[in-house]
């Protein structure tokens, strides 16, 4: 139990008065509430959650496990898990989600995307006694 990270926990900010311009990689969570010019990308490999909050502008695409939305993204999004929408988000562009939970309020401008999960299809081996009657 000690040593373990707690999921969904924010790990660096990008403060209100911050401006950046460049694409961020980054790893656990992630919390903007100032404006990035660049694409937001979490680490697949690793559980991922980027909060946008309602001062923030991200103007680029965005790419991570959890997003949770109340700010401004004018970019193509993909979220592996949830995407949560609050009621002051907007975004422009296409938006990719396994899961989506959207406030009234919200808005998106542009395409929205269901990924389901890959399906696993079981092939039947029969035996050739079988297979030949």
């Amino acid at each position: 139990m000690f040593g373990q990270k707690a999921k969904n926990t924010i790990d660096s900010l990008i403060g209100m008065e911050t401006r950046i311009e460049g694409n961020i990689q980054f790893r656990g969570g992630l919390r903007v509430d100032g404006h990035v010019r660049g694409n937001l990308i979490a680490n697949p490999i690793e559980g991922s959650m980027l909060v946008i909050s309602e001062q923030a502008r991200v103007e680029g695409e965005v790419r991570a496990e959890h997003v949770v939305v109340d700010g401004e993204i004018a970019g193509p999004v993909f979220c592996t898990e949830l995407l949560e929408l609050q009621p002051k988000a907007r975004i422009t562009g296409d938006v990719n989600y396994k899961a989506l939970e959207m406030h009234g309020g919200a808005l998106v401008s542009g395409k929205l995307s269901h990924q389901q999960e890959n399906e696993q299809v079981l092939k039947l081996a029969l035996p050739k006694a079988v297979a030949n009657t």
